[in-house]
């Protein structure tokens, strides 16, 4: 498993060292060489020889902060938002986007020890379909402050635009802004979340202490002027629609509908791509039985079922599993069936478990699928496409596949989030 740098570790040096910058690292890090050390450099690129401050200085490996830079990479950009550097949102605004992709398909290659056979992107700006907007009101000048969180700090950045977004959730911070600033409860609001859904955009707003009725008309007046669905949030558990459609997206030619709480790929050219890529690479053929892990509320699940014998999803939590019964139901995917189980425990007596699956898929969170591979092995697919958020544990997890004679036959890096760290994958996994 790849060792990475923790930006929380405590400094213990303010050396000053001039190094040579190699590499990136997935998240976007200059890495360079000094006294035989790896030493990780955030915001300098490859070829770019820098003064840097080391900040901490372990045996293995160090961080430094850039003083100087003497000289540019061509591969330097400039960023588009004003807010990065403060912002969290984004750590690769800088680097061009070529740079980008390869360096996170490079450290997927070392870290499955496989090449990477393709990468699938989309547009690098205006992606973004989801966006969680802190709000507080600054003491000194009573403003409303609405946005992200610093890096590494709990503090919020005043988010005036944000080009990641998609335009139609870009184009409300202003007028949001101006709307919240002038409700009576606006210090006892938590956060907005913005939505794009393929039906229009979509807001839920956390509520600290009830708003009174004046809020809740501004609110509605608001939604309304924007084309935008209103739901309201009193506590983390209550979830209230004041107007607008129930949001649905499409997946390979289906409705999904979905709560604004749930689950959805943000990226959703990206996750069109990626369904299309998983259904080709295990080749579903009309007679295939196929088992989909971690399943959600059927983003894969019911594209596989339009192809397949059928399909069985299986899902941690029950309300996502209830979604799915419902998507199916509303698409007249008769052959699919959703289970609520919890996959981290011993599945080999689920009802689902026994079955004669001839293909696999499964999508599961950070923490990896160490839980069922075994429970894989067993059931001894053809074909296994593993879809990944995080490139460690899938190479754990893979190599439990290759022990037991499957090979990857396939390997893409998902540019899903351009200008972060995030690196998403998927493999697929084929026997002998």
């Amino acid at each position: 498993m790849a060792q990475f740098y923790s930006a929380k570790r405590r400094v213990t040096t303010r050396q000053i060292i001039t190094v040579t910058v190699n590499s990136l690292d997935s998240f976007g890090q200059g890495v360079a060489k000094h006294n035989g050390k790896t030493v990780f450099i955030p915001g300098a690129l490859p070829g770019e020889q820098v003064e840097a401050r080391l900040e901490e200085d372990k045996r293995h490996f160090a961080s430094a902060r850039v003083t100087r830079r003497l000289n540019d990479s061509p591969q330097r950009v400039a960023p588009r938002c004003p807010h990065f550097g403060v912002c969290g949102g984004c750590q690769q605004q800088h680097v061009s986007e070529t740079l980008q992709q390869q360096s996170k398909a490079q450290a997927l290659s070392r870290m499955m020890k496989q090449e990477v056979t393709d990468i699938i992107s989309g547009p690098a700006w205006g992606y973004r379909r989801r966006a969680r907007l802190g709000l507080n009101v600054a003491p000194r000048s009573q403003a409303l402050h609405m946005g992200f969180r610093k890096a590494g700090s709990n503090d919020l950045v005043d988010i005036h635009q944000c080009p990641v977004l998609v335009p139609q959730l870009e184009a409300l911070l202003a007028p949001l802004r101006e709307c919240l600033s002038g409700l009576q409860s606006v210090r006892r609001l938590g956060h907005a979340e913005l939505v794009m859904a393929d039906n229009g955009p979509l807001m839920v707003l956390r509520h600290l202490s009830p708003l009174p009725d004046a809020d809740l008309q501004k609110l509605e007046q608001f939604s309304h002027s924007h084309q935008l669905a209103l739901f309201l949030a009193p506590d983390s558990e209550i979830l209230s629609r004041v107007c607008g459609d129930s949001p649905w997206y499409e997946s390979d030619g289906l409705r999904l509908s979905f709560s604004p709480r749930d689950f959805i790929q943000v990226n959703g050219q990206v996750n069109q791509q990626m369904v299309a890529r998983a259904l080709a690479w295990l080749d579903i053929q009309p007679a295939d039985r196929v088992l989909d892990l971690f399943c959600g509320m059927g983003n894969f699940t019911l594209p596989l079922a339009r192809r397949a014998a059928s399909v069985v999803g299986v899902e941690g939590v029950a309300a996502l599993v209830a979604k799915g019964e419902d998507n199916a139901a509303a698409n007249a995917l008769k052959n699919v069936t959703f289970f609520h189980a919890n996959l981290e425990e011993d599945v080999t007596r689920q009802p689902w478990a026994g079955r004669g699956f001839t293909k696999i898929l499964l999508d599961p969170a950070r923490a990896g699928a160490a839980g069922v591979m075994q429970h894989i092995i067993t059931l001894a697919p053809e074909k296994v496409v593993y879809v990944s958020c995080n490139p460690s544990t899938l190479a754990r997890d893979s190599e439990q596949l290759r022990a037991a004679g499957y090979h990857v036959a396939q390997l893409a890096m998902l540019d899903m989030f351009p200008h972060t760290g995030h690196l998403e994958s998927m493999a697929l996994f084929e026997r002998g």
